[in-house]
């Protein structure tokens, strides 16, 4: 028999995580749940979505688990506070772990996790609660993850790197072995990170400029 699980969440990431669990985990997705005051409907995905306020009296803990399926919104602050919220109340919040990820980490990964296909974490890394790798990453080894951060796709984490609390990587950062990225960092998309970064630094890539020649004189394309 599956688990039942409650989903936190009423978007685009929430119906992910329903497609994640339900078609690759050993969970039943059995309703959705959002904060009272921002409830614009009584049901998401053909499932009844349920006031987080009085979700222990319909769905208590004891009979079910509860992932928080929402974004980095606020630096992850909000995914943040909604996991340590569900922990008041006693929930158990598993992890989501792709079968089509290759982890060798011995599974030293916290709750709340949302790992997605083709990530690689190798030997030796830590993943602490509340993490969410998007697709294709690489986690190198020896490398520790703290909570509630967010990785975009297609990262390369190279050995030894310590990533704070809170931090935002972007698509194609690059983050260069036995560096330490502070607290509520974020590294933009394409960043070349060479170096440790202080907490709530920003540091963006080099976007691509237009160039001069119009593509319709490339004569080679």
């Amino acid at each position: 028999m599956k688990k039942k699980l409650i989903i936190f969440g009423a978007g685009e990431i929430a119906q992910l995580a329903k497609y994640y669990f339900t078609t690759d985990s050993d969970y039943e997705v059995a309703a959705f749940t959002v904060d009272a005051a921002f409830q614009s409907s009584s049901s998401f995905c053909d499932l009844p979505v349920i006031p987080f306020e009085s979700l222990t009296r319909s769905h208590p803990p004891e009979f079910y688990e509860i992932f928080i399926a929402i974004s980095y919104s606020k630096l992850n602050q909000i995914r943040k506070e909604k996991f340590l919220a569900a922990k008041e109340l006693g929930y158990y919040l598993p992890s989501y772990i792709s079968s089509k990820a290759t982890v060798l980490n011995n599974m030293h990964i916290g709750e709340n996790c949302f790992i997605l296909e083709d990530n690689t974490i190798q030997p030796f890394v830590s993943i602490e609660d509340n993490v969410t790798l998007w697709s294709g990453n690489h986690i190198g080894h020896h490398s520790v993850i703290r909570s509630h951060s967010f990785f975009a796709s297609h990262i390369v984490i190279s050995g030894g790197v310590e990533v704070g609390e809170q931090c935002f990587i972007g698509v194609n950062a690059t983050i260069r072995d036995h560096v330490q990225i502070g607290p509520k960092c974020v590294i933009g998309a394409g960043a070349l990170i060479l170096a440790s970064t202080d907490a709530e630094g920003v540091y963006l890539g080099t976007p691509s400029e237009r160039s001069r020649v119009p593509s319709s004189r490339l004569r080679k394309i």
